[in-house]
């Protein structure tokens, strides 16, 4: 085997959480480039099924689309349900949907922001784990791969609930790595600011200031992304586990995370 062969995922199934659009849909393609067949979930179907053609199109995989809510564990477990019955199996798990939605002060932060920010962010991920990562130690093994954030080693008032949730799936990363160990191997991507639709939302001003302070200077473009997950996907990171990897651009601690506004 060269070492080209390493990150070969022909055979494999992957699924992929909010695998529609932004990182998600860069890891898609990614994934089915090399060779795997794909799971798209999310929210909204339409997407997942625009992908879906792309991906058949483009690269001859399967591709099936799911419409799947992570917050709520009846969708998760459906949705699991219904890969296993038309797959047998997921190889690679991508914990990648998440939210952080906006709020002027943190006595706006309601219970209801509150729990939907955790549930999506954390609780999905755990559920999610838990299901496919139990069948993959019963089974041939495989790689479950969160995506998580440098909001969760960041100390800003903007994304408190968020840096929470994101600080929870770092911790759970290595619960899993030793719960599903050896057969299943889990990591994480910490990743900075990347050039997504989130960006649209922030202040470009601030934002430019900030990155001034990252050593490569910008922000992340969605295929710059690829790299990290195809090692952690395939047999290239076999001696890995546990793992939080910083994605970011070089980005120090205190540059802050998010160019909303001041504070």
């Amino acid at each position: 085997m060269s070492q080209l062969d390493l990150f070969d995922l022909s055979g494999k199934v992957a699924l992929v959480t909010g695998g529609s659009r932004g990182l998600g849909k860069a890891m898609t393609l990614a994934f089915a480039e090399a060779g795997a067949d794909v799971v798209i979930a999310s929210r909204k179907i339409d997407s997942c099924e625009v992908l879906a053609k792309e991906v058949r199109e483009r690269f001859g995989r399967e591709a099936m689309p799911c419409a799947c809510h992570v917050a709520h564990w009846d969708q998760v477990g459906e949705m699991v349900d219904a890969v296993y019955e038309r797959f047998g199996k997921v190889d690679v798990l991508v914990n990648n949907a998440g939210m952080s939605p906006l709020y002027d002060k943190l006595t706006d932060v309601s219970e209801e922001l509150w729990d939907k920010v955790l549930d999506v962010n954390l609780k999905g991920p755990f559920r999610l784990s838990a299901l496919i990562g139990s069948r993959m130690a019963a089974g041939e093994g495989g790689s479950i791969i969160n995506i998580s954030s440098a909001a969760a080693v960041e100390e800003t008032p903007d994304v408190i609930p968020y840096s929470s949730a994101k600080a929870g799936l770092n911790a759970m990363t290595m619960g899993f790595a030793h719960a599903y160990g050896p057969k299943v191997r889990v990591n994480c991507i910490q990743a900075g600011p990347f050039m997504t639709d989130i960006s649209k939302a922030w202040d470009p001003e601030i934002f430019r200031q900030q990155a001034t302070r990252f050593a490569m200077r910008r922000g992340g473009e969605p295929e710059e992304i690829v790299g990290a997950a195809l090692y952690f996907a395939s047999a290239a990171s076999s001696y890995c586990s546990g793992a939080v990897l910083a994605l970011d651009g070089g980005r120090p601690r205190g540059a802050g995370y998010t160019p909303q506004k001041e504070w």
